[in-house]
């Protein structure tokens, strides 16, 4: 997966950075936050629109398993603190984050570490801390040897178990809604956008 995203570079910020879905998704998180929030982009990518975005208001922590994507996203959000490494593998200090966005990247993560993730996730963020993210509707590990002309790696453990693995992590959904989006050329995928709470 990290190599194919190295490999893709530009092509991949190009390809993906216009969804108009992913736009009104942040907007809602960008609503809800305070001025200066601490917000943990997680498997951020080149940086665009979401990193850039939220970087104008709040402190930004960008993760990536890509080299050449985050030095993508360092030209885009040069304010934000921007770390390479597997998101799960990721260890961060328990209540240090008013929010975690997560976008398409969670179709990346091997089925067998969806639920520990959130869990992870849950224990980051501060009380009435949130989490927005996109889950693939797919279960199951699964490679496509051509997708945007690299080879590449998806997982999921699917919409009802996704609903389920957050609920146990400890958070409250607040909206849970699949949403269809063409990806270009008219090829159209669906995603299960949540946003959760931690309680407070």
């Amino acid at each position: 997966m990290r190599s194919g995203y190295d490999r893709i570079g530009e092509r991949y910020r190009d390809w993906s950075q216009h969804s108009p879905v992913r736009l009104q998704q942040l907007q809602r998180l960008l609503d809800r936050l305070t001025t200066r929030s601490t917000v943990l982009d997680l498997g951020c990518g080149p940086g665009v629109p979401a990193t850039r975005l939220l970087a104008t208001q709040h402190d930004v922590i960008g993760v990536d398993a890509s080299q050449v994507q985050l030095s993508l996203a360092r030209q885009a959000a040069p304010r934000a603190l921007l770390v390479q490494a597997d998101m799960t593998q990721l260890h961060l200090r328990p209540r240090s984050l008013d929010a975690v966005a997560s976008f398409y990247a969670l179709g990346h993560v091997p089925e067998a570490h969806h639920e520990a993730l959130f869990g992870r996730i849950a224990t980051w963020l501060r009380p009435g801390g949130l989490l927005l993210t996109s889950a693939p509707l797919g279960v199951g590990d699964d490679h496509d040897e051509e997708w945007l002309g690299v080879p590449m790696f998806f997982g999921g453990i699917g919409e009802q178990a996704t609903r389920e693995a957050v609920r146990r992590s400890g958070l409250v959904i607040e909206s849970s809604e699949v949403i269809e989006e063409d990806e270009g050329d008219g090829a159209l995928v669906q995603f299960l956008w949540l946003l959760a709470r931690k309680p407070t």
